[in-house]
């Protein structure tokens, strides 16, 4: 009787061919990451593998020599191999750097021979790069970003300015979108592009105008008026024009008012220019700021009323003046003689001194005193003279206006009574 014998053969992977060979494709990697170089290995049946290495093509002592990488100064893990010993060859490369680029070479030794690459697995580094077009661009203009790297595209980019993601990377620049822009691949966001700053350029905005010292302004001091801005580029000093009261009095960013008159009193704003237009506008004004003169009571004077009056006739005294804050106080004066000496006697107080029915003892000198909070002022001198004729028939008074230093300067015509 026959008998037979079933015999199984288990073929392991890598030994199909029978052939000395190792496969593996060139790689594209980015600085940072890590990459995994695909490698497969092929003996012929009947050999059993005792060893493998990578080795990488160097430069050195005068001609190219290859090293085994685990010879090379490096960190242990920054390579790996994570093949085995039935034909998987692959080896992985950790936080891959510029040095890393180059020819690598797989080896494999059995019992009876060894076996090496013929041909080079070459490994290529590159480097994400952020490309911003323009890099400079007019507030409302088209910005587009572009990541690049040298090696294939990756398809999953995410984009960041200053740190915070970013949508988009085509948009319609603002202001606030003026920052550093950096692009990396999505789940290795640690490895990144350098920082590429966009620059957007704005018209003049938040244009304010101080005053120093703020506050009460007293003639006589010195305020300086300061234009500022918010605008890219800056505002140069000539784009700055001050205007009072709709008038142009100054160009350049600050202006110094010295020993401050009434008369600077008034409404001011000033006005940026910086070649930026906005909606069309080249010219943004400031808000517009009062600048208010605190002075002592000036230009006193006093009018009579009526100008032309007779004996017995009401006759009123109005004292005058410009003063700020407003005068507080009026007091009047008449002046008195007494033994070859004069003085001045006070005779009322308010803005009116009223005569109800004028005689002989009301002529002489008048004047008024003025005050408020800063200080006090006297008016002109009123000299108020009545004169008669002898026959009594007819007569006449005279008002005669005297400066304040007691000088007369002006002789109204008489009045002649018949």
């Amino acid at each position: 009787m026959e008998s037979w014998s079933l015999i199984i053969l288990v073929i392991t992977p890598g030994v199909w061919s029978g052939d000395w060979s190792v496969t593996s494709e060139n790689q594209c990697a980015l600085k940072g990451t890590s990459v995994l170089i695909n490698c497969k290995y092929d003996y012929p049946l009947g050999h059993f593998i005792t060893s493998v290495s990578w080795f990488k093509k160097l430069y050195a002592s005068g001609k190219w020599r290859l090293f085994p990488l685990d010879k090379l100064p490096l960190t242990p893990d920054h390579f790996k191999y994570l093949g085995n010993y039935r034909g998987d060859c692959s080896l992985k490369v950790n936080d891959v750097q510029y040095a890393d680029e180059g020819a690598y070479y797989f080896r494999f030794t059995t019992k009876l021979n060894r076996w090496m690459s013929i041909k080079p697995t070459y490994l290529s580094v590159g480097e994400l790069t952020t490309v911003i077009e323009p890099s400079t661009v007019t507030e409302g203009g088209r910005v587009g970003m572009t990541c690049m790297s040298g090696c294939p595209e990756p398809k999953d980019i995410v984009w960041f300015r200053d740190g915070q993601p970013v949508s988009n990377p085509v948009f319609q620049a603002r202001s606030e979108d003026a920052g550093k822009y950096y692009c990396a691949v999505r789940g290795q966001e640690s490895v990144r592009s350098a920082p590429v700053a966009l620059n957007v350029q704005y018209a003049p905005r938040e244009v304010t105008l101080s005053v120093s010292p703020w506050g009460d302004i007293r003639s006589g001091g010195t305020a300086t008026l300061t234009c500022s801005s918010d605008a890219n580029p800056p505002v140069a000093h000539s784009g700055y024009s001050l205007y009072k009261d709709g008038q142009l009095i100054s160009s350049g960013q600050n202006y110094v008012i010295a020993d401050i008159l009434p008369s600077d009193r008034g409404w001011y704003y000033c006005q940026a220019w910086n070649n930026i237009s906005w909606t069309g506008i080249d010219l943004i004004n400031s808000t517009e700021v009062h600048l208010d003169i605190k002075y002592p009571p000036m230009n006193i004077s006093i009018s009579v009323d009526p100008q032309l009056f007779d004996e017995g006739s009401s006759v009123n005294l109005t004292c005058s003046s410009v003063a700020n804050p407003a005068a507080d106080s009026y007091t009047w004066y008449k002046m008195v003689d007494s033994d070859a000496t004069s003085s001045m006697l006070q005779v009322g107080s308010g803005q009116l001194l009223s005569l109800p029915s004028v005689e002989d003892s009301h002529s002489g000198v008048y004047l008024c005193k003025v005050r408020n909070s800063l200080g006090e002022g006297n008016s002109t001198q009123v000299l108020l003279s009545m004169q008669r004729k002898e026959n009594g028939r007819s007569h006449y008074l005279q008002m005669l206006v005297v400066s304040s230093k007691g000088n007369l300067c002006k002789i109204p015509q008489p009045l002649n009574l018949i």
